[in-house]
């Protein structure tokens, strides 16, 4: 069936910027998504359960207001500049250190204050979805050039694809993401500890007390408790990247598979970037409240964000994030949803 492609009006921010929904959905029972142009947000992810009811799982909000107040979570948001970490919001390029606005600590987080998930995008339909796209300045938030950006969603059925592409007039760093946050369980459903991760990756990055990787990472996870290798629950914090094996491709290739016991969905999700950050959102306290009506506890969602690695800018020996003039970036990462018939299984 073709996937069918709606708009629709989600809000005004303060500035009188109007905001729109994008409804993409593959069938009356099957996978239904919704994003938004503020911060290219994927606000929900619907789909069903082993019995076949369609249930919504991405943590978010139902109103604009709350996703203005509250960005800091980054739910479902597009994250750039830079995901992730860099160690003293600098790096150096080309000889020259370039200096970042810091809103994490001394470090800059997911792009800094302004970054990409607190903009408003423009909006195109595309065959089975929609594309986003900006012009991010010269400067923004320290970031050397001018950086043209677009990101594109697209549903076939069972499948959430996104596709980042991105062009520089200076040289710069790149590393985007998505930092959609699910419970196969549904959103309100508790706790997503006690599902079970595979994770196709053989090593890690230690960080510090702030999340920076330590000197001499990625380390084996042998033996440790970042060994997904093999599927099994979910239990503790984590806010730490995986490095993949098999390093950047050119084609997805399957990296991570979850499973919820309960609900008897999976997902197989699969990549072109080198890193995957697993975070449990235990951040969370219960002061926020999502589409469901529940609170948001600690771990009331996973984030399985793929990327480059934390402060690739400051350790030459990570892989590259640097892009130069007449060079792409271009990033896909497709999220392939699924129903087990019964049983705990192992993904």
């Amino acid at each position: 069936m073709r996937t069918q492609v709606g708009r629709e009006p989600f809000g005004t921010l303060d500035d009188g910027t109007r905001v729109d929904r994008w409804t993409l959905e593959s069938g009356p029972a099957g996978l239904r998504v919704r994003i938004l142009t503020y911060g290219g947000i994927v606000q929900t992810v619907e789909a069903p359960d082993r019995g076949g009811v369609r249930g919504q799982l991405a943590l978010g909000f139902a109103d604009l207001a709350s996703y203005a107040a509250h960005g800091g979570s980054h739910f479902g948001a597009l994250v750039g500049r830079y995901a992730n970490r860099i160690a003293g919001a600098s790096f150096v390029l080309d000889g020259r250190t370039r200096a970042l606005t810091p809103n994490n600590g001394r470090h800059s987080l997911h792009g800094g204050p302004g970054g990409f998930s607190r903009v408003v995008w423009d909006a195109r339909e595309v065959d089975g979805g929609v594309q986003l796209h900006r012009v991010s300045p010269d400067g923004e938030e320290g970031f050397p050039g001018a950086l043209d950006v677009r990101v594109t969603y697209t549903l076939s059925p069972g499948a959430l694809r996104i596709v980042s592409r991105a062009t520089t007039d200076a040289p710069t760093v790149v590393n985007l993401t998505n930092h959609t946050y699910l419970n196969l369980g549904g959103d309100g459903s508790g706790s997503a500890t006690g599902h079970e991760l595979r994770l196709a990756a053989s090593r890690y990055t230690p960080v510090d007390g702030t999340g920076i990787p330590v000197p001499g990472a990625p380390a084996d996870v042998t033996g440790t408790r970042f060994d997904f290798r093999a599927a099994r629950a979910v239990t503790g914090a984590y806010d730490h990247n995986f490095a993949l094996d098999g390093g950047v491709c050119e084609a997805p290739r399957t990296v991570a598979e979850l499973y919820d016991p309960r609900s008897g969905r999976a997902l197989e999700l699969a990549t072109t970037e080198p890193g995957l950050q697993l975070y449990t959102a235990d951040h969370l306290d219960g002061t926020l409240t999502g589409t469901s009506g529940v609170p948001y506890g600690p771990a009331a969602g996973l984030a399985l964000e793929t990327q480059h690695f934390p402060d690739s800018p400051n350790r030459p020996d990570f892989p590259s994030t640097v892009l130069r003039p007449g060079e792409s970036y271009r990033s896909e990462t497709v999220y392939a949803f699924s129903v087990r018939p019964g049983g705990a299984g192992t993904p």
